[in-house]
This record gives structure tokens, sequence and C-alpha cells, in this order.
């Protein structure tokens, strides 16, 4: 009897054991901190802004994540018009040890995003070329060193955090048919170099041990001149013009991080 009643023991504490090593992890218990530039912040989506010139806004995919997964704590820390630079001396102070989950956009600001749109709205087919190819230059050859140094200090201060980094869509859809003012060229060369961007963003976090989310395929049939645009073209105000709208956050980047966080 002793002997039947130590086994029954035995097999209960197993039991719990088991049970404690197969639940599924909890979205709950995550600290989530949100990074980035303005495409993390929301910059785009319209309505009220949070956070000064760093323009968060509820309607941003990290917020959105927040709100359906409850985790037991989140920093949004994306600013607007942020570099790699200011990610490394503005953000960073939001990780931890404990942080368990890190999202972030980053590299466009580095790249002259604002500056080669301005270049080929306003200028030539060949004067926008121009402009693209010397962006492209900078991503192949200088971006990476960059992006090393912000996602070596993202694994140094928080060791044990999932790390998600988020790319960049393509802007336009090719050949389109809408009054944006640009021609073809010049949304084929922009559309290049928000694949390079790509390239080079998916090359560094993998290096990085990061998981990277190219968000190129869901925007597919969304880019700007498609049926269904889920980017911003020339708006007022002009600081909301080539982001993401709001079924570009709701619909474009939550679902991708979805699909990786579960």
């Amino acid at each position: 009897m002793r002997r039947s009643f130590r086994v029954l023991l035995c097999l209960a504490a197993t039991a719990v054991g088991l049970t404690t090593l197969s639940a599924p992890a909890n979205a709950a218990a995550h600290n989530y901190v949100a990074l980035g530039d303005s495409y993390s912040s929301g910059v785009g989506t319209g309505g009220t802004y949070s956070g000064g010139g760093c323009k968060r806004s509820t309607n941003a995919y990290p917020q959105l994540w927040a709100n359906t997964h409850a985790p037991a704590s989140f920093n949004f820390a994306a600013c607007s018009g942020a570099t790699t630079t200011d990610v490394l001396n503005s953000q960073l102070g939001s990780l931890t040890a404990r942080t368990t989950l890190v999202t972030i956009s980053i590299g466009g600001n580095d790249a002259g995003f604002v500056d080669v749109i301005t270049t080929c709205t306003l200028g030539s087919d060949s004067t926008c070329v121009n402009r693209v190819e010397q962006g492209k230059t900078f991503a192949r050859n200088t971006l990476p060193a960059r992006l090393d140094n912000v996602y070596s200090a993202i694994r140094q201060r928080s060791p044990s955090a999932r790390v998600v980094v988020l790319g960049y869509p393509r802007f336009y859809k090719v050949p389109g048919s809408c009054n944006v003012g640009l021609s073809d060229t010049k949304r084929s060369a922009i559309n290049s170099g928000a694949d390079v961007l790509a390239q080079v963003t998916a090359q560094r976090a993998a290096a990085a041990g990061f998981t990277f989310v190219d968000i190129r395929g869901a925007w597919t049939g969304h880019e700007i001149c498609s049926g269904d645009w889920w980017l911003n073209s020339l708006t007022w105000p002009v600081e909301e013009s080539y982001h993401p709208n709001k079924n570009g956050q709701a619909r474009g980047y939550l679902p991708a991080l979805n699909a990786v966080t579960g």
C-alpha cells in the first residue's frame, strides 16, 4: 500500500511537471519594447499623435499588437525621423535585461529616404534615378555597419529578447495608372531602392540572429497606384506623405508581426 501511494505521488508530480513544461507561451508574459522610425511610430495614420515630435499613433502596429496581446509591459519608444544614431542615443534606454520582445524598423532615414522622394518628385527621370542609385550605394556600403551597431547594442541590453526587424514596402505599382505625378521610370527606381534596403536589412538581421519580416510580399497589390492603397502618396500634412495609412499598419504590418510572434 505504501509503495502504491508513493508511485501515485511520483506520477502526480510528473504530470504537474509535464503540464508546466508543455504550457504554451503566453504573450502576456512579454515585456515588449517598440523601437524605430516613423514607420513604427505610425506617422501617416492621421488623428492625434503623442510623444511630441516622435508622433506616436494609437494606429501604429506596435500599439495595435499591444492592444490585442496585452503584454506584461509595453514601452513605445519609436520616433518619427529616427536614424540608427537616434536609436543608439535616445531609444535603447527603454531596453532592459527583462525585455522579452523587441520590434524595430530602421535604416530608411540613414539612406536618405526623404531626400530621395523629394528629388524624384521635383526632378527629372534621370535625376531621380541617379539619386536612388546613390541611396542604394549607401545602403550596400555604409548602412550595414550602422545596422550592426544597433543590433549589437540591442542584444547587449536585452540578451534574452526575441528581436523582430520589420522592413519597408515597395512604394508603387508599376506600371500603374494614377495621377501622382511620377513616371513609371521614377516609380521603378524608387521600388529598386526599397528592394536593396530590404536585402541589406535582411542580411544584417540574420547575421545578428534576429527575425526579419519582409513586408514587400504583404504589400503587393496595395502600393500607390494599385486598387487598394496602404500608403499615402503626396498628401497634407506633408509629413504624412509616403507613410503607411491605417490599413497599412493594421492589415500590412500587424498581421506580418503576428505571423512571427504567434
